[in-house]
């Protein structure tokens, strides 16, 4: 026995006290024999605990107890297990009735603390006591009923941003709780002070469709006998709008199209149109957006102001909106004085009057020479011939309103423009067009201008003060004469000038040039006349365009002046004839030369050193943006062996002597014959000379020169010269060009003009024809 107790502790005192009961209930004392046990009535009862409460089972112990045994039957199960026994001396506790909570002895009692879920079920308390000399059986019975609390609860909607018009459901969920649990919705709105309740009992709370009204705090009650809980609060967000606007104005005016103010006064336009989320609100006046906000405010009314208002209003999450219009008119009388204005035309003149504004509108009438004209609201134009009319007539223009005590007026002399029409070419758009231009400012109203051909033909609409006709290049044009006619009515007879075409004209400084094979020949080609710009090339024997980048070729090009040099001739490649070609747009003209490469000397050629380096000229030097750099091209002459090049430079002062040159670029290769340098002061005149470089051998300084500016462009020249009158005119001018280069049938030639592109090679051998422009003005 001993042995098993030791095995078996777990047993211990609480089996030795369950085996005692057992045999106290059913058999006799020892020794005795068997006695009959007395069992009183049953007594059953139904309790109710709390889970993490506690609850006391009583049981009746009776007189003379001898030993009390509370066993337990968990629900759904038939066999009660041992729970507890107590002999009143001593008591033990199972240890598995943890699983119903902390479980004690209480004299006879069974105390349950930290209420578990587990311990539904049925309790039975079997008490053994002597009464009479007899024993006696006690029973009590109890069910047990452990409620849990809800726990609280969370609420759920199906859509938290609903659109106005679907349908959302709000669930209120209890993870846990004793049925039956019942429900309470509550909704607080944005605005109000105080909840309401929305619905009972249900845990679901179903808005069917939702609405602007439904927007706000929901929370649900989940309650049973044991406790009550509140969710936190979900936000319902419905989305609807925007509603169509209300605009208000203040100061408030009516008018039969809508609403007026006055001028400079303050205007207010209030928009506010019903929207979640709020809408962005823009203002338009005529269609043309002046304001984004609900409110528009116009500090100082005026004229511009009056229009159609209207206020647009846009839910950027339902990218939907609306839109409400008003009429707006503000009350002003005319400003300023009348505008009088002189239109040209043959024969006759048009004065024209205008006033716009105020309400109501001004009346206009003209008086002068010619009496007093019809009277018309707004605006008027008068014409008349101006025969016998003579220089300096004066014509007056009368406004009345009735805002105004006196009438306002305006007024115009009719005068003739000085002297006489002049006119000159301008060749622009790579050559393919001539420019004729005519100028004859002054007078009122401005003269008419109009080119007229050799035959006196117009050649296009006339024109205010500057007229501007595009010839398109062709072979025909040299020696051709343009006259440009000037009209003005007070101007008898007709003034004009004429102009006449001119080709290209060049001289050669050699025809036969000869060089030892392995040298360098130079062949130089001088423009002597023509309508510039002027083109210059080199063509060489096989009738091909020598290029800058032409292996054993360099070019030195000036205004008027084409220098080719050949490097390291060969009789084979380069001996033949060359051809100088100028181009214009008028026409062309070239000159030959012959180059002979021989072979060998008669004699003995040294080859016992290097030769000095060659002389340096400088070709072009000219200022680049802003008088900040300037762009370097000069050129070598005779022979000799060269490594470099060296640039120097000083500020330009009266005594050469003064002032020490310093290094500009040291770093030039041998084959380059340009630079562009920067770092300059534009306040500061420099001087620069060129050296060619022979290893450490520097060759004699070029000619020392100063920059000049860059050739001028064609738009400001032609701006230049017409003056302030003519800015119209060339504008209308350029866009002419533009018209003629994408259109170039508009502008008929008969033979198709030699330009920059065309094959040099095809161009006759003749002698070019001289052409001269020749300018006369007549009365």
């Amino acid at each position: 026995m001993v042995g098993q107790r030791a095995q078996h502790g777990t047993f211990g005192t609480f089996g030795c006290l369950l085996i005692m009961a057992l045999c106290l209930l059913h058999l006799g004392a020892p020794g005795q024999a068997l006695m009959t046990l007395s069992t009183p009535g049953e007594k059953a009862m139904s309790l109710e605990g709390v889970r993490g409460s506690s609850v006391t089972l009583a049981c009746s112990p009776g007189p003379d107890i001898l030993v009390v045994l509370w066993s337990f039957t968990p629900l759904g199960f038939l066999v009660p297990r041992p729970m507890a026994v107590t002999n009143g001396a001593s008591s033990k506790v199972e240890a598995g009735s943890s699983a119903l909570g902390v479980v004690s002895l209480r004299n006879s009692s069974l105390v349950l603390e930290e209420l578990r879920e587990g311990a539904r079920g049925h309790f039975l308390c079997q008490a053994l006591h002597v009464s009479s000399g007899q024993l006696h059986t006690t029973y009590s019975y109890y069910t047990l009923a452990v409620l849990v609390p809800v726990s609280k609860p969370q609420v759920r909607l199906s859509d938290p941003s609903p659109v106005e018009g679907i349908s959302v459901v709000a669930t209120c969920a209890v993870r846990e709780g004793t049925e039956p649990v019942t429900f309470t919705w509550h909704h607080h709105a944005p605005r109000s002070p105080e909840e309401a309740v929305v619905g009972l009992a249900e845990p679901q709370l179903r808005l069917d469709p939702v609405n602007r009204t439904h927007l706000g705090w929901y929370t649900c009650s989940a309650r049973n006998v044991v406790n009550e809980l509140s969710s936190a609060g979900i936000f319902l967000d419905v989305i609807y709008g925007p509603d169509k606007p209300v605009i208000t104005v203040e100061p408030l005016g009516f008018t039969e199209e809508g609403f007026w103010a006055s001028e400079r006064e303050e205007v207010i336009l209030s928009c506010l149109a019903a929207s979640n989320p709020p809408s962005h609100y823009v203002w338009l006046r005529d269609d043309i957006q002046v304001h984004k906000g609900p409110i528009y405010i116009i500090t100082s009314a005026g004229p511009t102001h009056t229009g159609l208002y209207t206020c647009l209003a846009y839910n950027s999450h339902l990218d939907t909106r609306s839109q409400n219009t008003i009429q707006l008119t503000i009350y002003y009388p005319p400003e300023g004085q009348p505008s009088c204005a002189v239109l040209p035309t043959l024969g006759a003149v048009t004065l024209l009057c205008t006033w716009p504004g105020g309400l109501p509108t001004a009346h206009l009438h003209w008086e002068g020479p010619w009496g007093i004209s019809p009277t018309s609201p707004s605006n008027i134009s008068w014409s008349n011939t101006t025969t016998g009319l003579p220089s300096g007539s004066v014509f007056t223009c009368a406004g009345q309103h009735p805002a105004l005590a006196q009438p306002a007026f305006c007024r115009v002399t009719l005068w003739e423009p000085p002297r006489s029409p002049t006119c000159w070419t301008t060749i622009t758009l790579g050559d393919q067009f001539i420019m004729l231009s005519c100028e004859w400012p002054g007078g009122e109203p401005p003269a008419l201008l109009s080119w007229l051909d050799k035959q006196q033909q117009s050649l296009g609409d006339p024109s205010s003060s500057t007229a501007v006709y595009l010839l398109q290049t062709q072979d025909d044009l040299a020696g051709r004469e343009f006259t440009c006619l000037g009209s003005h009515p007070l101007r008898v007879p007709d003034p004009r000038c004429q102009l006449q075409l001119e080709a290209p004209q060049i001289a050669v400084a050699e025809t036969l040039v000869s060089v030892l094979e392995g040298g360098e020949a130079w062949m130089d080609c001088a423009l002597q006349g023509g309508t510039p710009p002027v083109q210059l090339l080199w063509l060489g024997p096989q009738q091909q365009q020598v290029e800058q980048s032409t292996s054993g070729f360099m070019l030195y090009p000036d205004s008027v002046q084409l220098r080719l040099q050949i490097q390291d001739a060969d009789p084979a490649y380069h001996g033949g004839t060359y051809q100088c070609v100028a181009r214009n747009a008028v026409g062309s003209s070239h000159r030959r030369v012959l180059l002979e490469v021989l072979s060998e000397w008669s004699g003995h050629v040294c080859l016992c050193g290097y030769p000095a380096p060659p002389n340096v000229t400088i070709s072009r030097l000219t200022y680049g943006r802003h008088r900040r750099e300037v762009q370097l091209q000069w050129a070598i002459q005779g022979p000799g062996n060269l490594t470099g090049f060296l640039v120097q430079r000083r500020a330009s002062v009266p005594s050469p002597e003064a002032g020490a040159w310093e290094t500009a670029a040291n770093d030039i290769e041998p084959e380059s014959r340009a630079r562009r340098l920067g770092g300059l002061d534009p306040g500061v005149l420099y001087a620069f000379r060129v050296l060619a470089l022979n290893h450490y051998t520097a060759g004699y300084p070029s000619e020392v020169k100063t920059p000049v500016d860059p050739p001028f462009s064609i738009y400001p020249a032609v701006l230049g010269a017409a003056g302030t009158g003519m800015v119209v005119a060339s504008v209308a001018s350029l866009l002419v060009f533009q018209y003629a280069v994408r259109h170039p049938q508009t502008f008929p030639r008969t033979e198709t003009a030699t330009t920059s592109s065309s094959d040099p090679a095809q161009e006759p051998a003749e002698a070019p024809v001289n052409v001269t422009i020749t300018v006369t003005a007549t009365p």
